[in-house]
């Protein structure tokens, strides 16, 4: 290829025919066309043609059975059978051929036939995305350019085979799977978005349920994302950015493919599990995946980080301190707990192995005042919300815990991993409201539900239910509890609040001052969080010798008590402080602050635990 070709004029036979230069193009991540393909999460599905370069941005929710296709198949004349042409069949759904003077030849014994192999990924936008975000990639990929509208008709009379559905049928049922493995009748006239009745099937699946986000009340976009090598390199919950050839011809709807056949239910299920309407969950051939480090889209512009990691000292500073104050103003005057919520907000899970992982920082916030609640605890939440990219607020109600489905669960009647609420993408921080929680009789569900959640905060992995079996997979899902007394669950550090008495009648206020006086910095405190939390951390800065002095010294003060294991939380927090002021490596001043942070914890925790033993 003599020359770079702009990404709007690429087909699947010239990428193949230019595959090495193509990757090359794509590599140049600072390349301003990048952002010029149309991203797909931000995107209205009919402004792009069939067969246009797009890219779409999401976690890897589940993954599906491999598939067979032609990767290259003769089209042969119907009057004399003789070879017109070797058609190219990958990085499409549908066999090109002119129906009315041509046939395919998909004998799998002819030498004009290739088959190959390929794999679904189901992509969902990233659950919990907050709305600033959304907005922020609107803003930055909104903007539609034309894409080979030649495409958007087929060339030289020639017209892809097409399967006929049939969709009228006033008398059709639908069945939609109300929990994983049930199904449930109701009327046709009740189809849900993105469901297309069938005329004699009776069974179109949900459109929610096809969907399959894991926050219910906040669903997403979907996409089907077809790979054709590196398989194993993806693992379920990554965020991924895939560019690939759109694939959304009407013709892939799977709800219409299986008249006649209402005596086999599950197999009609599955197949329409596998085939959902593409006008609801578009497929996409990917040429090109990227695994991200984070779904902040002020940070995912070309550029954006280098710029991020050239900012002074004084200006990371400067971010620092705006936000103590302002945690510190709506945490009802506590400072400690500033330090302690700043931590949490740019902690992530950084060595992993079989046994533990390290770098988790579950915080549990308590002795929040009754006089504040129950107005507190959301409010503190919306503050969060406004400068975290993803994140969900739980509360802990009975209703809730007995009812919602938490984990990921195999469906097999339809062959399909229904997702659970703790099913999020990394550094998706999941704030749990504990004052909510009433007295009453946790059902079985629950009490399972807390296990789920209890296993995530000590962990950082989730137990898929597969029903015969369980399998844990790695998760980063940083947990705020907020709860009055010490909470029910675990966590990597607990601490009581204690509240300026005369910041708690005004609390609702200041924080509604916060808000605005925030407002004109969000952009560079949203950036300083994120690059915070990502940013790589010298851990080898801090003399040893000082370290294993004050172990000794820990050691002596409290009888043997302080163990390995209290060391390593020390040096978790010493590094989440120096992260949290935009330091690169570990210095002096961080491990000493993290020691008197911890002595002030350790006095509170024995004040309230006295204060709790006295009648």
């Amino acid at each position: 290829m003599e020359s770079e070709v702009s990404y709007t004029a690429w087909t699947p036979e010239y990428f193949i025919a230019n595959e090495s230069a193509c990757l090359a193009q794509l590599d140049a991540a600072g390349s301003p066309e990048w952002a010029s393909i149309p991203l797909l999460n931000c995107a209205e599905l009919a402004q792009l043609p069939d067969g246009s370069l797009v890219r779409f941005r999401g976690m890897l929710q589940d993954m599906q059975d491999p598939e067979c296709y032609l990767e290259r198949y003769g089209v042969r004349s119907k009057a004399d059978g003789s070879l017109v042409r070797q058609q190219n069949g990958k990085y499409r759904d549908i066999l090109v051929c002119n129906g009315a003077t041509e046939t395919v030849d998909n004998g799998a014994a002819t030498e004009d036939s290739t088959f190959g192999e390929r794999r679904s990924m189901f992509v969902v936008t990233i659950p919990g995305q907050n709305r600033w975000a959304e907005e922020c990639e609107r803003e930055r990929n909104g903007a539609m350019r034309a894409v080979r509208p030649e495409e958007a008709q087929d060339g030289d009379g020639e017209r892809s085979a097409r399967v006929k559905r049939a969709h009228d049928d006033d008398d059709a049922m639908e069945v939609e799977p109300a929990e994983p493995g049930a199904v449930k009748k109701r009327p046709a006239s009740d189809t849900t978005k993105g469901g297309s009745s069938s005329s004699t099937t009776g069974s179109v699946l949900s459109a929610d349920y096809l969907l399959n986000s894991p926050i219910a009340e906040r669903p997403g976009k979907a996409c089907l994302v077809k790979l054709y090598s590196n398989y194993d390199d993806w693992t379920l919950n990554t965020v991924v950015e895939v560019v690939g050839f759109l694939s959304v011809d009407p013709a892939l709807d799977g709800s219409g493919d299986c008249t006649g056949m209402d005596e086999f239910v599950d197999e009609v299920s599955e197949h329409q599990a596998t085939h959902p309407p593409p006008s609801l969950i578009p497929r996409l051939h990917a040429v090109c995946v990227r695994k991200l480090s984070h779904t902040n889209p002020l940070l995912l512009a070309p550029r954006a980080r280098d710029e991020e990691d050239a900012q002074d000292e004084a200006t990371l500073t400067s971010v620092y301190k705006d936000l103590h104050n302002l945690f510190t103003q709506c945490l009802f005057g506590d400072r400690v707990a500033a330090d302690y919520l700043l931590c949490h907000l740019v902690s992530s899970v950084y060595i992993r192995d079989e046994v533990e992982s390290r770098g988790q920082f579950c915080l549990n916030l308590s002795n929040i005042p009754a006089e504040a609640l129950p107005d507190y605890t959301r409010a503190l939440y919306e503050l969060l919300e406004l400068l975290l990219p993803a994140s969900h607020y739980l509360p802990m109600t009975l209703e809730t815990m007995n009812t919602v489905q938490f984990v990921p669960k195999k469906d097999y009647t339809t062959n399909k991993l229904t997702s659970g609420l703790l099913q999020l993408a990394p550094h998706t921080h999941l704030v749990l409201d504990e004052t909510r929680l009433q007295a009453g009789k946790l059902e079985a569900p629950g009490v399972e539900a807390v296990k789920h959640v209890a296993h995530l905060i000590k962990c950082q992995r989730l137990k898929y239910n597969f029903q015969f079996y369980q399998l844990d997979f790695h998760a980063d899902v940083p947990v705020l509890v907020l709860s009055e007394g010490r909470s029910m669950l675990p966590s990597n550090c607990y601490l009581p609040i204690i509240p300026d008495l005369d910041a708690i009648g005004l609390i609702a206020e200041t924080i509604k001052a916060g808000r605005h006086y925030i407002a004109p910095k969000l952009d560079a405190m949203r950036r300083f969080l994120t690059a915070a939390r990502v940013r790589e951390f010298d851990m080898k800065t801090l003399d040893p010798t000082v370290v294993q002095e004050d172990f000794v010294r820990m050691r002596t003060e409290n009888d043997g008590a302080v163990t390995m294991d209290d060391l390593h939380a020390l040096f978790v927090l010493a590094r989440l402080l120096g992260l949290s002021r935009g330091r690169k490596s570990l210095q002096r001043d961080d491990w000493e602050r993290a020691k008197e942070l911890e002595t002030e914890r350790r006095k509170r925790m024995e004040l309230f635990n006295k204060r709790k033993s006295e009648p």
